[in-house]
């Protein structure tokens, strides 16, 4: 697995992740627990992972649809 994107807001998280089920690209999310512990006031980001043979496509989906991706 590889890191797609990180981010405390969750439209983007919500956003990535249906771009990516559009795109037929699996992927995952990480930290969700950390950010429900701390109260929902944005301090701990959440991480999108996907393989790394989704990252080059993943990647290019997310970025033509105006989202930062951490470039690994």
């Amino acid at each position: 697995m590889k890191q797609l994107m990180r981010t405390t807001d969750p439209t983007e998280i919500a956003f990535a992740k249906a771009l990516l089920q559009g795109e037929g690209i699996d992927c995952f999310e990480l930290d969700v627990n950390m950010s429900i512990l701390e109260g929902g006031i944005g301090i701990f980001p959440r991480r999108i992972m996907v393989a790394e043979g989704d990252f080059i496509a993943a990647a290019r989906a997310l970025q033509d649809n105006g989202l930062h991706v951490d470039e690994q």
